[in-house]
């Protein structure tokens, strides 16, 4: 009789542990599912035509600082935004090679002329609900070392997401920096440690300066609203 008992006991744990096990994969999957989509676009070039003048974000009209960009620096951007958007976890993100096999030379010059329609019916395509667009403003390489530079990096870019539903622009994101020594700027003494109190790389001050605008980027609810 005892021996019947823990059978049942022993039938019911396990039953109570493939049901909560099917519980929580269930509510993973919905957790997933229930993550806006979004696409991020490669980072587009922007370069100042009268370098006196700056260079301007078609999107905005915000005034950048113009200066050199070292090529393949768009794609190092790229690769930093999806790193960061895909440790967030805000987002289900779609693969970087599947927005570059949608986009050709022709839509991608539409992205200059028309931003916002153009990512909204790339968004549409994509059956994603909201599109990251990235311009490149500045992109220079320190001269020197961790110790001690010639020249410091510089960088600037914006980010702009755009809602696909509404066509609206819900977040805006703008960095432009020279590194400089902490003694020219005691009140950027937080970030000269958070950045490891050296001279960076451009890449590595535009990984930090990335992740203090996305420090900014609203929860997917909010910007659902």
């Amino acid at each position: 009789m005892e021996r019947t008992s823990r059978r049942r006991r022993r039938r019911k744990s396990l039953l109570l542990a493939l049901v909560s096990g099917a519980i929580i994969a269930w509510s993973v999957a919905a957790g997933a599912e229930q993550k806006p989509g979004l696409a991020i676009l490669p980072f587009f070039i922007q370069k100042g035509e009268d370098p006196a003048r700056g260079a301007v974000c078609p999107l905005c009209k915000g005034l950048h600082q113009s200066g050199s960009i070292l090529p393949g620096s768009q794609n190092t951007m790229t690769r930093l935004l999806y790193e960061k958007m895909e440790a967030m976890g805000t987002f289900n993100i779609v693969p970087l090679e599947k927005v570059q096999g949608g986009l050709s030379p022709a839509n991608q010059g539409q992205f200059d002329q028309k931003p916002i329609p153009s990512s909204v019916l790339f968004g549409k395509e994509l059956n994603v609900d909201f599109v990251f667009l990235g311009y490149l403003f500045r992109f220079e390489e320190r001269r020197g070392s961790p110790l001690g530079v010639d020249k410091p990096a510089s960088v600037g870019f914006d980010l702009h997401l755009v809602r696909v539903r509404d066509s609206k622009v819900v977040w805006t994101g703008k960095f432009d920096e020279t590194q400089r020594p902490l003694s020219d700027d005691l009140l950027k003494i937080g970030s000269f440690f958070r950045r490891g109190a050296k001279w960076l790389t451009a890449e590595e001050l535009a990984s930090a300066g990335m992740g203090d605008v996305l420090r900014e980027l609203p929860g997917a609810k909010e910007l659902e609203e």
